[in-house]
């Protein structure tokens, strides 16, 4: 893999605190993420990691501590709000349009994008139609990117785990992101799906320069493709460095003795 060349910080997350009743989360989290940079979330299940994205994404509201996104600092942000500002989000239970196609849920991704008024779209006449084919435009050049040609006008119900996961990463990348987040891209896929998706994350980064923050279980992908790797067990961070750095960690190496990882 060649070295990226990593830019400034772009998302700042400090002394992060979430609780469920008497249940804590996350505990005193603080993490950064610079820009054009892959960045790593891992550890075992009930470690906190889709609770952090949920935080940095808008869908929680942690007690304690702050998000600072382009030098604006957050003490809690609706989904809006924050897709306004540039961040994407993919979920680890797929929550595509099952009914609808590969477009229209593509498409779906192009809503904060779009100017005109619901009426002028529903006639779809003057500015609104113009609008609406430079939508269309940009969302055929994500399905060409993805591969997903043959499968335009297809509903998303019908189309295996693996095609599926690549839909919802392009609803994603509809909103045009400056961050994304993945959360665990390939779980449940088998090895070429993963070293597809692989593919395709290095390329959004690369092409696009789109900077990632990915959730995954699978260690091989995660010490390939990532420039630093954060790492949570129980709510709390016992690790942060470069992959090899995170790779010799005792303390990681303890927490994962007798996981599957």
């Amino acid at each position: 893999m060649k070295e990226r060349k990593l830019g400034d910080v772009i998302l700042d997350v400090q002394n992060i605190s979430l609780a469920f009743g008497g249940v804590k989360a996350l505990t005193d989290i603080s993490f950064n993420v610079r820009e054009h940079e892959i960045r790593a979330i891992i550890g075992p299940n009930g470690a906190g990691k889709s609770s952090m994205l949920n935080c940095i994404n808008g869908v929680y509201t942690p007690q304690h501590g702050t998000i600072t996104f382009r030098g604006e600092t957050f003490h809690h942000m609706n989904s809006r709000q924050v897709a306004e500002m540039g961040v994407a989000r993919t979920f680890q239970n797929l929550a595509l349009f099952k009914g609808m196609s590969v477009i229209d849920n593509i498409m779906s991704g192009r809503n904060l994008k779009i100017r005109s008024n619901l009426l002028l779209q529903a006639l779809r006449i003057g500015p609104a139609e113009r609008e609406e084919i430079r939508h269309r435009e940009f969302v055929e050049r994500i399905i060409d990117f993805l591969e997903i040609q043959a499968y335009r006008k297809t509903p998303v119900g019908q189309l295996p785990y693996g095609l599926q996961k690549r839909v919802d990463l392009g609803r994603a990348l509809a909103m045009e992101p400056q961050v994304l987040l993945l959360d665990e891209p390939m779980a449940g896929m088998n090895v070429e799906e993963k070293q597809d998706m692989c593919r395709f994350v290095l390329d959004i980064n690369d092409e696009f320069g789109t900077t990632v923050v990915l959730i995954e279980h699978d260690m091989g992908v995660v010490m390939d493709i990532s420039d630093r790797v954060v790492v949570l067990d129980y709510g709390k961070k016992i690790g942060d460095g470069t992959p090899d750095e995170v790779r010799n960690n005792e303390e990681v190496i303890r927490a994962y003795l007798g996981t599957s990882h």
